[in-house]
């Protein structure tokens, strides 16, 4: 847990809820890794962007130049959130979009007996892009494990070998958050030659992200208060290597040229005002990467911090399983209780204003290796705008399932 110095501001969670217009419902949020709700700064920078006049981008008029400075924001905005340069890019509609782009252009390069590695701990787009491709392209599939019992994965040294091409992990689990260290396996990858895809959009919205030691780093805006659209960031020296089929008259200048269509402006410029709303979350410092390093440093205090209580509280309710115990992770919980299907759960807290749903979420592999079977687990996940209330809400919803009427 990343803990706040006696000279760092404090995280001013009131302020940060009234930017949520959303939360005026009056529901308390833990549906924050299926998608975090929208403050009201990036819904007005969409709604702005889609009321002016906007073209094709170009130089010519001001609605050419307005479209080409969006872009060029958002990819520098995403830059610095990421660590990386804004040369290197690139959006598309979504991670998995992204993710089956890349896989199957990568894949070209690849031979009979070469080999790519996946985790039994990520969420389907960044497995299932990479197993159809490497059986297209007649490649050897390696699957790296994880402990039930910590959710950590385990050692990926034994996998790898001089014909090893590229290994696939998550930055974080979005099924339970464990953090594995990515920048170890990245290291023992590159030492064998392969390249490095990891899917950070469980992580992004949690902790400071440096995405210089991966290969390719993916995330999604709409895990952290942006739109619905995909980020790709890569060293503009690897894209350039890349040949991507695509339309004959689009530019092949990177990292255009794995854009396809035209981009989506209003997404964008939310995307770039969704990152400067992470920058303004109380962190100092004199440029917006800074900012967002150490604003990112105080939501996590602050996440942990209610993670752990209502860890705490949830682990003394009698008929509860806690699932996943990573040393490293984000405050993400999953649970069963005794007697109370999944979405039966789901259902309760809904009625009692508490967001919490149930499922597999979309992590086919891990939810299988912990045989939680179709029915998955409810999954509490929290986010920068939750608070102490919040986490007593769903206490106290969940204890009431065990009380005298709390039989289905």
């Amino acid at each position: 847990m990343t803990r706040m110095s006696a000279s760092e501001p404090a995280f001013d969670i009131v302020a940060v809820r009234k930017q949520f217009p959303a939360l005026e419902e009056g529901a308390a949020h833990f549906d924050g890794p299926g998608g975090s709700q929208t403050p009201q700064a990036v819904a007005d920078a969409v709604a702005a962007t889609m009321t002016s006049a906007l073209a094709n981008r170009g130089q010519l008029t001001p609605a050419e130049r307005r479209a080409d400075e969006t872009v060029v924001n958002a990819r520098q905005a995403m830059a610095d959130l990421l660590g990386t340069t804004g040369q290197g890019i690139v959006f598309g509609r979504s991670m998995t979009q992204l993710t089956y782009d890349f896989s199957r252009t990568l894949a070209k390069t690849w031979r009979p007996g070469d080999e790519v590695i996946v985790t039994r701990l990520d969420h389907d787009a960044n497995v299932r892009p990479w197993v159809q491709a490497a059986e297209a392209a007649g490649a050897t599939l390696k699957w790296l494990g994880f402990d039930p019992e910590t959710s950590e994965l385990d050692d990926i040294a034994p996998l790898l070998t001089d014909r090893t091409r590229l290994v696939a992990v998550t930055a974080a689990s979005n099924l339970l958050g464990t953090r594995p260290d990515t920048q170890k396996i990245a290291d023992q990858a590159h030492a064998v030659g392969a390249l490095v895809y990891v899917d950070g959009v469980h992580l992004t919205a949690h902790a400071p992200v440096d995405a210089r030691y991966a290969d390719f780093y993916v995330c999604s805006p709409y895990k952290f208060f942006g739109p619905h659209l995909g980020v790709l960031t890569a060293a503009p020296e690897l894209l350039e290597t890349l040949k991507p089929d695509k339309l004959l008259p689009s530019t092949d200048v990177v990292p255009e040229r794995f854009e396809f269509g035209t981009l989506p402006y209003e997404l964008l410029a939310g995307t770039t005002a969704a990152v400067e709303f992470i920058a303004s979350l109380g962190g100092s410092g004199s440029t917006r990467r800074e900012r967002l390093i150490n604003s990112l440093q105080l939501v996590e205090t602050h996440e942990d911090a209610l993670r752990d209580d209502l860890e705490a509280r949830l682990a003394a309710i009698p008929g509860i399983t806690l699932y996943g115990h990573a040393a490293n992770r984000t405050p993400t919980l999953l649970f069963t209780l005794e007697g109370h299907e999944p979405s039966a759960i789901a259902d309760h807290l809904a009625k009692a204003g508490v967001n919490a749903p149930a499922g597999s979420f979309y992590a086919y592999e891990p939810a299988r290796q912990l045989g939680l079977g179709a029915a998955g687990a409810v999954r509490a996940g929290l986010a920068p705008y939750n608070d102490q209330s919040d986490v007593d809400r769903l206490v106290a919803a969940v204890s009431a399932l065990t009380g005298p009427r709390g039989t289905n």
